[in-house]
């Protein structure tokens, strides 16, 4: 079962703060995040419904990291062996006092161990999402917080404790990171006079209307059968083209001044003319 958001009232419903009333606690709820973080309560309010498998003793009653670990690491045995259906976010997120984890998380209790549905409990095909969100939604425009004020606010030093893995802490960081871009990109769009966002030249271009096609329609829903194929010749075949020969006439040229030192016509050895002359 997930969520997507904290419930918006906080607290919880009158129904569910009877039910608690009625079991008769060690302590009094007062404190939702704070009193449900350590999981004793949560354990007491199952022991009434599970005496067998959950001893108090076994629990301590701190607000140390190490003993909320061990309290709820104690409580998901509990509920492996029982096959009941606490995700594990929600007990995450009580353990480190995330925004409506324990509200959501005490309401998930009373629905399994009463078999009644709360009003105001999330759907299970939502996205499960501990931020302040909703609590950001209800202040003015420039009073929200900025990426580094989100970060202190949604990140928790016992995260950091719990998994000291230097990836996983960046991978949840970069995960709110960009979930703030994408508010901030909302906001832009929801409200443009106040970022004084221009129009773009798309967005001012006139834009004209196709002009009206002159075929039928027929052809544009597939009812026009397809058109017969025309057969066509074949190619022909390519044949070699005959080569032409080229014929070459030879030019005398004699220089000015100069006799020609072979006539033209008359075959003689070139060194019997230079010995003549």
């Amino acid at each position: 079962m997930s969520f997507q958001h904290a419930p918006k009232k906080a607290g919880l419903p009158r129904e569910v703060l009877k039910w608690l009333q009625s079991l008769d606690l060690t302590y009094s709820v007062k404190n939702v995040r704070r009193d449900f973080s350590n999981g004793f309560l949560v354990a007491e309010i199952f022991s009434w419904y599970y005496p067998q498998s959950i001893q108090m003793h076994s629990y301590d009653n701190g607000t140390s990291l190490p003993t909320k670990l061990g309290n709820w690491s104690q409580l998901e045995r509990v509920f492996i062996k029982h096959s009941l259906d606490i995700p594990k976010e929600l007990i995450d997120g009580t353990i480190h006092s995330k925004p409506g984890a324990a509200e959501l998380l005490v309401q998930q209790t009373y629905t399994i161990l009463t078999n009644r549905i709360v009003k105001n409990l999330p759907s299970e095909q939502e996205q499960i999402d501990f931020t302040d969100r909703s609590y950001q939604l209800t202040l003015p425009m420039h009073a929200r917080s900025t990426v580094s004020q989100a970060l202190k606010n949604n990140l928790k030093i016992t995260e950091f404790m719990t998994d000291p893995n230097v990836i996983t802490c960046q991978e949840k960081a970069q995960q709110l990171i960009h979930k703030h871009q994408q508010h901030r990109v909302q906001e832009r769009v929801e409200d443009p006079v106040r970022f004084d966002i221009q129009p773009s030249i798309g967005e001012l271009a006139v834009r004209i209307a196709p002009a009206e096609s002159t075929q039928p329609a027929a052809e544009y829903s597939g009812l026009q059968p397809p058109k017969a194929k025309v057969p066509q010749s074949p190619p022909k075949s390519l044949e070699p083209v005959p080569s032409r020969t080229v014929a070459f006439k030879e030019i005398s040229v004699s220089q000015m001044g100069k006799p020609t030192l072979v006539r033209p016509g008359v075959k003689e050895d070139v060194k019997t003319v230079l010995l003549q002359h």
